[in-house]
């Protein structure tokens, strides 16, 4: 693949999704093709496509999936890549009945990963988009349609936008630390923690990342540290026990995280790890940021203790690459997040403007 801004994370033409896998990555560059509803979450499930702003983005489209799937005859397609072709469809099929499969198929997908408040942020966008009072099925269609790519389109402007006020926080040969993957392969194409570092490089400053590797699933070495190559970034993968090396020796000077879901107060859901480095961060004075689309922000929620948090399989901990790694009979514990209290963060840098402790004006 090219270097480019924008990585090809998903797409939707000829009534399918297209993604990349990001389960093969680095080793394969895969694009997969989605095209039941069932083959979307289980993508989802299995981190084929991940990152909440991706998987809102996701969300929308599997909602115009579950139309196709249901209504499409063989060899056809309502939603191409740039339009919609609805004279295939059937006219016997109510605007309550797609209003109803839409619902259907936002509680199957909004079941696969409950953190990322952003993948409820879209499906909702697209039930309201329901509640119209529409006088045709071809006007419905249309208008689920124009609201996918809309979503789809405002990610990466929201995206960019959030790289470009991020980049202001970064000092000409700065190194950041980042947790997970926060690129392009978990938005739209662009992405918002790293997206940050790929605004401030094409900006013209100097800028390194410190990747951690991201147990169990090593996000971090196996996607950042390939984003980061794409976009001709300097990057080193770190082990995740060496944070506190790398502060206590002033290698990193930032440390840039990602979020799945904000709290009216601040306090952060992200990737499980994330706090161990803030604490570690404040007890070394480097600035510890969170970037996210404001719609990460989650009003209805009070604080962290609040924020519903995704377990995985045992076999993600007891396993790698396939291979046993723990003694037979072991249990494991494995949480996909953890939440860092908002007094540990020293600023939520969304597309709207940076918001700075108290955090009072962020829910």
């Amino acid at each position: 693949m090219q270097s480019d801004l924008v990585i090809p994370t998903i797409r939707f033409k000829k009534g399918t999704i297209e993604i990349i896998d990001q389960t093969r990555l680095p080793a394969e560059y895969e694009i997969i093709p989605l095209r039941s509803v069932e083959s979307l979450c289980d993508a989802m499930k299995k981190l084929a496509i991940r990152g909440a702003p991706a998987l809102g983005v996701a969300g929308a489209f599997g909602l115009l999936l579950g139309i196709e799937e249901k209504w499409r005859r063989e060899g056809s397609w309502f939603f191409d890549s740039e339009k919609v072709d609805a004279s295939d469809f059937p006219k016997d099929v109510s605007v309550s009945a797609i209003s109803d499969q839409v619902a259907t198929v936002a509680d199957k997908i909004g079941g696969t990963r409950p953190t990322a408040i952003n993948l409820f942020w879209a499906l909702d966008r697209m039930r309201k988009v329901c509640e119209g009072n529409w006088r045709s099925t071809r006007d419905l269609i249309n208008a689920l349609y124009s609201e996918a790519k809309a979503i789809f389109r405002e990610d990466l402007d929201i995206c960019k936008r959030l790289g470009e006020r991020g980049a202001a926080l970064l000092k000409d040969g700065d190194s950041v630390l980042t947790h997970c993957n926060t690129g392009g392969l978990a938005t739209s194409g662009y992405g918002t923690a790293l997206g940050i570092v790929v605004a401030a490089v094409e900006s013209g400053k100097r800028i390194e990342v410190y990747a951690d590797e991201t147990r169990p699933l090593l996000q971090g070495s196996r996607l950042t540290a390939w984003e980061c190559k794409q976009r001709n970034i300097p990057v080193t993968i770190v082990c995740e026990g060496s944070a506190g090396y790398l502060m206590s020796k002033g290698i990193v000077s930032r440390v840039i995280v990602g979020a799945d879901r904000i709290a009216a107060n601040g306090d952060t859901a992200n990737k499980v790890g994330t706090l161990n480095l803030a604490v570690i961060a404040k007890h070394y004075g480097v600035p510890f940021y969170v970037a996210a689309p404001y719609s990460t922000v989650d009003p209805s929620i009070k604080d962290g203790s609040q924020i519903p948090i995704e377990m995985r399989s045992e076999e993600e901990v007891k396993q790698f690459a396939g291979v046993e790694v723990a003694p037979e009979g072991a249990g494991a514990l494995n949480p996909a997040f953890d939440v860092t209290p908002h007094n540990l963060i020293a600023a939520i840098i969304t597309d709207e403007e940076i918001h700075y402790p108290p955090f009072d004006d962020i829910g």
